[in-house]
């Protein structure tokens, strides 16, 4: 079977979850009344749209010392996006 032209293109990925976070999501997903396939999905999504000062505080990525001023940031980074 041919896949519809109409349609965008679409790629599997597998995620790996300790079994906690598998539990909150399942949790999540029957809360809304979702997949957990479309779940991540859209979270992928929408992490990809972020600038790199927010994927990085998602990601832990800056120190303890500087988390409190994170919010800060990250308002700043998106003001200034706005501006351009």
């Amino acid at each position: 079977m041919a896949y519809p032209s109409n349609l965008p293109r679409r790629v599997i990925m597998r995620i790996e979850l300790l079994p906690q976070a598998k539990s909150t999501l399942e949790t999540s997903c029957d809360k809304r009344g979702m997949t957990q396939v479309a779940t991540t999905s859209r979270i992928v999504e929408w992490f990809c749209k972020q600038n790199d000062v927010v994927q990085a505080a998602v990601l832990g990525l800056y120190p303890d010392d500087i988390r409190a001023e994170l919010p800060t940031m990250i308002l700043k980074s998106i003001a200034n996006e706005k501006k351009i």
